[in-house]
C-alpha cells in the first residue's frame, strides 16, 4: 500500500425528510443560488420542498444545467452569481448539476480566462464560493468528492479537474428522491458506480487488503442492487443501498494509497463529447474491450476480480479472466446498456476522430502504468466493435 493523505470535509445528512434540514446548514444570511437540471426538480416537488427549507433567506433559481454540463451554460450562471452578488450555491439533482455547481463556485471568484479552470484540470483553483447540494440521482458519487466533469460544446471537450477547494459543504441524500427516476437513469448510474469502483481497484496488487475488500464488496453489492433497483424502483432499502454504495464508490476510500486507472473515463468522455452519447454507457462501451486488451497488466488483480467478485473458480488462467470480463459485460447488458460501439450506430470509421482528440487533450499516457497510449486505445476502441 503507497503513503496516502485522505481528507474529505463533506458532511452527509442521509435518510427520508432530510431536506428539511436545510435550515440548519446554510448560514442565515446566505444569498442562495439553486442550481438544478430539467423540470423534473420542479415537477417532483422536490424544488418546492428545498426552498420552504431555506426559509426567509434570498434565494434566486438558475436552471438548465445538461446532464453533461456545458461551460457555456455554466457560464451563465457564473455571471448571475457576479451579478446579484449571490455566495450560496445549492445543487439539486445528479452528479451533472453538482459537477456544474463545483466549476461556478470556482469560476465566481477566478481571476483569468475560466476555461483554463478545466485546461489545467483544477490545478489553478486557488477559493471558491461554498456549496451544498441535494442529490435525487446515485451514480457519479460527486456529492462527497471534489471532481467534475464539464463539456465546451464549442469545441466537443469534456475535460476533468478537481481541487481541495471543491469539495460541498455537505450533502443530503435521500433514497425516496430516486423513486420516480426513469429507469435509464437507474441503469446509467448503476454502471456508472461500478466503473468507479474498477477504475481504482482492477489495476495491479499492492497488498492494500482492507482498500480491496471494500471494493469488492461494493462491486457485489452492486451486481445484487442494480436489478433490483429496477424491478423494484419504490422499494426503500434498495434505493437507499444504491444511493450509499455510488457515494462510497468515489469518496477516496477506496482509492486511498492505490493505483488509479481512468482509462476507461478518458476514452469514454470523447465518445460523450463527440457523439452525445450517456457518460455510463461510453463507460460500458470501453471497459470489457479494455479490460481484454489490457489483460496481461492487469493479470493479477483480474484473477482476484473473477474469484471475490464473480466467483470464478474454474478452468485456466485465461479462462478464468475471459469469464470475468464476459460476467462485466453481461451484467451491463441486464441493466439495459448496450456495450458495442455498432449498438450506438458508430463502426470503425469512428475511432480516428476518438483518437485525434485524445491526443489533443493530453491523454496519450493514460492507465495505472502510464502506458495506454494512443495506439492502445485504438486497439481498445476495435476491440468494442
Amino acid at each position: 500500500m503507497q503513503n496516502f493523505e485522505f481528507h474529505n470535509p463533506t458532511r452527509i445528512v442521509f435518510g427520508t425528510e432530510t431536506i428539511g434540514k436545510l435550515n440548519t446548514l446554510l448560514p442565515a444570511s446566505a444569498r442562495v443560488l439553486i442550481l438544478y437540471g430539467g423540470a423534473s426538480a420542479k415537477a417532483n416537488g422536490t424544488l418546492d420542498e428545498v426552498k420552504a427549507a431555506l426559509g426567509d433567506r434570498h434565494v434566486q433559481e438558475f436552471s438548465g444545467i445538461e446532464p453533461n454540463p456545458t461551460f457555456e451554460t455554466l457560464m451563465r450562471a457564473v455571471e448571475l452569481v457576479r451579478q446579484e452578488k449571490l455566495g450560496y450555491l445549492l445543487a439539486v439533482g445528479g452528479g451533472s448539476v453538482i459537477d456544474g455547481t463545483k466549476f461556478v463556485a470556482a469560476a465566481v471568484p477566478f481571476d483569468g480566462d475560466p476555461w483554463s479552470i478545466l485546461e489545467k484540470h483544477g490545478r489553478n483553483i486557488t477559493t471558491a464560493l461554498p456549496f451544498g447540494s441535494v442529490l435525487t440521482l446515485p451514480a457519479t458519487g460527486s456529492e462527497m468528492n471534489n471532481g467534475g466533469v464539464v463539456t465546451k460544446r464549442a469545441i466537443h471537450a469534456k475535460l476533468a479537474f478537481s481541487s481541495t477547494h471543491t469539495f460541498p459543504q455537505f450533502s443530503i441524500l435521500d433514497p425516496t428522491k430516486t423513486y420516480t427516476l426513469p429507469p435509464r437513469q437507474i441503469a446509467n448510474g448503476v454502471v456508472d458506480a461500478f466503473v468507479h469502483i474498477v477504475e481504482q481497484y482492477l489495476t495491479y496488487p499492492v497488498q492494500a487488503k482492507v482498500q480491496d475488500r471494500f471494493a469488492e464488496g461494493l462491486l457485489q453489492s452492486l451486481i445484487e442492487t442494480g436489478p433490483e433497483a429496477l424491478a423494484n424502483p419504490q422499494d426503500y432499502a434498495t434505493r437507499a443501498n444504491l444511493m450509499w454504495i455510488a457515494t462510497l464508490a468515489l469518496n477516496g476510500l477506496i482509492g486511498a494509497g492505490v493505483p488509479q486507472d481512468w482509462s476507461t473515463h478518458m476514452i469514454g468522455h470523447e465518445l460523450t463529447a463527440l457523439h452525445g452519447i450517456d457518460h455510463a454507457r461510453t463507460l460500458a462501451i470501453v471497459l470489457p474491450a479494455s479490460l481484454h486488451v489490457r489483460r496481461d497488466t492487469k493479470h493479477a488483480k483480474l484473477l482476484q476480480y473473477a474469484e471475490r467478485v464473480w466467483q470464478i473458480h474454474e478452468g485456466s488462467e485465461d479462462e478464468r479472466i475471459d469469464q470475468a470480463i464476459e460476467k462485466t459485460r453481461a451484467f451491463f447488458e441486464r441493466m439495459g446498456i448496450a456495450t458495442r460501439l455498432p449498438d450506438y450506430e458508430l463502426g470503425a470509421e469512428a475511432i480516428d476522430t476518438v483518437i485525434a482528440q485524445l491526443e489533443a487533450h493530453g491523454m496519450t499516457q493514460l492507465g495505472e502504468h502510464r502506458d495506454v497510449t494512443p495506439a492502445t486505445s485504438r486497439h481498445i476502441l476495435e476491440a468494442a466493435l
